[in-house]
C-alpha cells in the first residue's frame, strides 16, 4: 500500500483547488487534489509541502487532517491522506498538470476525479457546513 497525500486548499470564496493531469502524465486528463507519493522517511505533511512546491510552485502551510481514502488496485493500492492546506507564498505554476480550477465543493463530483479522490470529494461539502468528516473507505 502506497501512502499518497492530497492538499485541500480553499480560497477566500470557499472554492477548492483541483488540478488536471497533463497529457503525457499517468492518468492524463483526470482531475485531483494536488499532492503526491510519500517518500521513505518523509511525513505526509513534509510530502505535501515538497510536492506543492515542485508541482504547483507554491509554499503551503499544512493544517488539519481531513480524511483518508483507500483505493485498491490489482497491483496493490493507495492510501490517500488529505490535509487542509493554505498557500503561504508563490503563484500557481503547473508542471505535471495542465490546468487548475477553483471549484465549489458541491460541484467537485462533476469533474473526472481520480478514484481515490472521489470519497474525499463526496465529504467536502459537509465539512464546509461545520461537520467534521474523517473517514476511511
Amino acid at each position: 500500500m502506497q501512502d499518497v497525500t492530497a492538499a485541500i486548499i480553499v480560497n477566500d470564496a470557499g472554492e477548492v483547488l483541483l488540478a488536471r493531469r497533463a497529457p503525457k502524465e499517468k492518468h492524463a486528463g483526470s482531475w485531483e487534489f494536488p499532492g503526491g507519493k510519500v517518500e521513505s522517511g518523509e511525513t505526509p505533511e513534509d510530502c505535501l509541502a515538497r510536492e506543492l512546491q515542485e508541482e504547483c510552485g507554491v509554499h503551503i502551510a499544512v493544517k488539519d487532517f481531513v480524511a483518508e481514502s483507500i483505493y485498491l488496485t490489482p497491483s496493490g493500492g493507495i492510501r490517500l491522506l488529505a490535509y487542509e492546506c493554505e498557500i503561504m507564498a508563490g503563484e500557481l505554476s503547473l508542471t505535471v498538470h495542465d490546468a487548475y480550477r477553483w471549484v465549489v465543493p458541491s460541484e467537485l463530483l462533476r469533474y473526472n476525479l481520480l478514484p481515490a479522490d472521489i470519497p474525499i470529494a463526496k465529504r467536502l461539502p459537509a465539512r464546509f457546513t461545520g461537520k467534521i468528516d474523517t473517514f476511511c473507505e
